[in-house]
């Protein structure tokens, strides 16, 4: 399995050995701890479940969590992840998980939830170009037409409208890991991930790298 669980620390930008300047995302991933295996006997599939151990642990666990975390042998954790493997996976309840797993030059996605951006427009939300702004236009920033007058007299589902932004689950593919820190658990990939600081983000080998 080549699946960890991390937190975002935030952007900086490193050197090559060519030289160039490189933008970085920084994840503390890990360090990780399995606590649950699902079978295809028991659960369906195949997939393990694990959960990122941090410095300030949840004081509060009510009793449905931490039997599961006691059923385990290990300690509770605020978030849970699900990664899917194979049925040859000797990933067990208890096994240990740190950034050591990604090497450098692989290639992953990265999964997050994106910042919430609160009740927005059309221009911010989708897009949209707007109407002039000079000449008494009275047509600035409005979404314009979202439909037909006699018929059907309605809107459709799906059409483009203010709403609200952001805070949803974002996927970015193919991030390339340009440095592995085996000793502090720190993963730099190049690019940007979705998320604010200190938000949790998944680290999953290249479905299509």
């Amino acid at each position: 399995m080549k699946g960890i669980l991390g937190i975002k620390v935030g952007m900086t930008q490193i050197f090559a050995d060519d030289g160039k300047v490189v933008p970085v995302t920084v994840v503390k991933a890990g360090p990780c701890q399995v606590v649950q295996r699902k079978t295809t006997d028991v659960d369906g599939y195949d997939a393990v479940q694990i959960g990122i151990v941090e410095d300030r642990p949840p004081r509060k666990v009510n009793k449905a969590r931490q039997g599961h975390f006691d059923k385990a042998g290990v300690v509770p954790t605020r978030r849970l992840v699900e990664f899917r493997i194979d049925d040859s996976d000797p990933a067990k309840p208890g096994d240990q998980l740190k950034a050591s797993v990604f090497q450098e030059d692989d290639y992953v996605d990265v999964v997050g939830t994106s910042k919430g951006k609160g009740f927005q427009g059309v221009i911010k939300r989708h897009g949209f170009h707007g109407g002039r702004a000079t000449h008494g236009s009275m047509f600035h920033r409005a979404p314009g037409s979202i439909g037909q007058a006699s018929w059907p007299s309605r809107v459709f589902p799906g059409v483009k409208l203010p709403g609200r932004m952001g805070g949803k689950r974002v996927t970015v593919k193919n991030l390339k890991i340009v440095k592995v820190n085996e000793e502090e658990n720190l993963i730099y990939l190049r690019g940007a991930v979705p998320g604010a600081r200190n938000s949790y983000v998944a680290l999953r080998e290249a479905k299509r790298g």
